[in-house]
């Protein structure tokens, strides 16, 4: 049984699942520090449409964020080959105990 509504061709789009594992005491720094390179670089890339970053209530140390791309390319060519991906990593990266898990996914129902 489908629940909601199934995306149309012209609203598809790959959702980016970045999971985040850092120092609970630096939780709040990450979470700035995160907030504003999503706003510096993320946020400027071709083919962004939006991004979430979500705190883990059970996991302090534990950060997620979802990002949404008009395409697979747009994350993995357009920004991960791209100066701003380096400024990024750069601003982010001091924080990780170990390094994130990425994965992708396509929408297939909306509610």
């Amino acid at each position: 049984m489908i629940v909601g509504n199934l995306p149309t061709e012209t609203d598809t789009m790959i959702v980016e699942i970045a999971d985040f594992k850092v120092r609970p005491e630096q939780r709040a720094a990450f979470l700035q520090a995160i907030t504003g390179a999503a706003t510096a670089y993320l946020a400027k890339s071709e083919g962004y449409r939006g991004h979430r970053i979500l705190a883990c209530q059970e996991s302090p140390g534990r950060v997620v964020l979802t990002v949404e791309w008009a395409t697979l390319e747009a994350h993995t060519v357009g920004f991960r080959q791209s100066p701003a991906f380096a400024e990024w990593r750069a601003v982010i990266g001091p924080f990780f105990v170990d390094p994130p898990h990425v994965e992708h996914f396509d929408v297939t129902v909306t509610g």
